[in-house]
């Protein structure tokens, strides 16, 4: 790393342009190539049935959209993804640009031309039976998993917080938070869409823009040293020697591209007002997603160099890097700290307002994440079981057993469970980038557009797993040669077919 201060902050601030110019630029490219139709009625109008199919303003639907998509993903992600170095810049930026964007946005806008179809159910349509339920099996299984996983998160911190108060300890406070976290999921995974989702979350959405808002402020205020592109970019700088490529990819998924977003982006297919509002909604809440990522990926180095520089702190270090894993290692343990320093950088860099945006951030927006979830779980076993949603028995008889579950899966040690969630994760959102290039390429658009990023995608699920330590732990060059043995596989399969004009 560059010794020295980066007062300009090159990097960043090319970062953060490219990121609002890929809205406005490439963005435009794929709505044309989508070919919006502003006229058309959305399902919104056609099938509004006072629960889930309900038209609501644009900026309420994108500030929704945002929060459901984001939660703490884009900041915890990009936390542990700056330990790989200058390199996280590039994936943030070129990733939601031609993406994570076009990924979010062809789910919402070919989920609204499916009236509001959920994500099995456009896999099926394109790709077949066979698809179909595969998809639903880890798609349900996914948002179980993310919706337990936020609720005891959510639960856990609340307990830390208030831990002592009312003489009740740590494990008391921990049960009582749970039982009203999940009280609050199952009534907004129950009651109508504009309830309490369509109240509550532009405010929390509008609350992590404040937060993000006021720590890029401090990106230019506060001292520390930001690392720019040129400093040894495609050179891994993680503490654990992890390659860049294909552990990045993985570590930061919201911020970048994330499955778990083509869950989400339909619950707001079924709301949107006109097709023109598909563009801001869905490709502009991800470079807004992208925008909060890199923001965090530079505070978390900028103030882990200032950190590591105190000659107050006993195991200083002139490596940012290196003062970075110490802020998130707790006895080796790297899986639950990037909450405290988020807490940590708040409260230096912003004061009072700061912990109460970090509250916000740390411990709302995992809850919204989690019931939109439950949400999304719910509307994936109706529409496969053809069951109408408007009568609040038919919401019951499906929620319920999901709640009961993932009330269950609490009790499950959830270490080894999530180190596979963050694969699982981007191995959804490569199924549905290969189900965007045939929808494409059926109607006789520009299929590259989704073709090239699910070949890419391809190569970093398939190798991941063979090498990771928690998949199959193969030699890193045998699991890059099987990844890009399976894409050429899958990229051939699917130009035999558009030449032959199978699709």
């Amino acid at each position: 790393m560059v010794r020295g201060e980066h007062p300009i902050m090159t990097t960043f601030i090319i970062s953060l342009i490219l990121l609002l110019f890929g809205y406005l630029l490439y963005g435009a490219f794929v709505e044309r190539v989508f070919g919006i139709q502003p006229e058309r009625k959305t399902p919104s109008y056609r099938l509004q049935d006072g629960v889930d199919y309900i038209p609501m303003p644009t900026w309420r639907v994108y500030l929704i959209q945002f929060l459901n998509i984001a939660g703490t993903g884009p900041i915890f992600g990009a936390i542990m993804g700056i330990l790989f170095g200058p390199a996280a810049y590039l994936w943030i930026v070129f990733g939601c640009i031609f993406m994570g964007a076009v990924h979010d946005y062809l789910c919402g806008m070919i989920s609204l031309r499916q009236d509001g179809a959920s994500l099995p159910e456009m896999v099926g349509n394109e790709l077949g039976s066979v698809a179909r339920q595969g998809m639903r099996v880890l798609s349900i299984v996914l948002l179980v998993l993310v919706g337990t996983v936020f609720v005891t998160t959510s639960a856990g911190l609340l307990a830390t917080m208030t831990n002592g108060a009312w003489g009740m300890d740590l494990s008391a406070w921990r049960w009582l938070w749970l039982g009203f976290v999940f009280l609050y999921c199952v009534l907004a995974t129950l009651l109508p869409i504009d309830t309490l989702i369509g109240r509550l979350y532009p405010l929390f959405g509008a609350a992590l823009l404040v937060m993000a808002i006021g720590v890029g402020v401090g990106l230019f205020t506060q001292t520390g040293l930001l690392p720019e592109i040129t400093d040894a970019p495609f050179v891994s700088h993680h503490p654990k020697g992890l390659p860049i490529f294909p552990f990045l990819c993985i570590t930061i998924a919201c911020g970048a591209i994330s499955g778990f977003h083509g869950t989400q982006s339909p619950l707001m297919s079924r709301c949107l007002e006109n097709e023109r509002r598909g563009r801001l909604v869905f490709y502009g809440a991800m470079i807004t997603e992208g925008i909060v990522a890199l923001i965090w990926a530079a505070a978390a180095i900028k103030f882990a160099s200032a950190f590591s520089a105190s000659p107050a702190h006993p195991n200083g270090s002139p490596d940012a890097y290196e003062g970075l894993f110490q802020l998130l290692t707790d006895d080796g343990n790297t899986s639950s700290n990037p909450a405290v320093l988020v807490n940590m950088i708040c409260q230096t860099w912003m004061g009072r307002i700061g912990a109460i945006l970090a509250v916000l951030g740390v411990v709302a927006a995992p809850i919204t994440s989690g019931d939109t979830a439950y949400r999304s779980a719910r509307l994936i076993v109706a529409d496969f079981m053809h069951l109408g949603q408007k009568k609040v028995l038919n919401r019951l008889v499906l929620a319920l057993p999901l709640f009961a579950i993932s009330a269950a899966l609490v009790f499950v040690d959830f270490d080894v469970l999530w180190r596979y969630f963050a694969w699982t994760n981007q191995t959804l959102a490569t199924c549905f980038l290969w189900t965007a290039a045939v929808w494409l390429l059926r109607r006789g658009r520009n299929a590259w557009i989704a073709f090239l990023p699910a070949v890419f995608m391809t190569i970093v699920v398939t190798s991941y797993i063979l090498a990771a330590p928690e998949g199959f732990q193969l030699p890193m060059t045998i699991s890059l040669i099987a990844g890009f043995s399976l894409a050429i596989a899958l990229a051939a399969w699917f130009l035999q077919f558009k030449a032959s004009k199978r699709l």
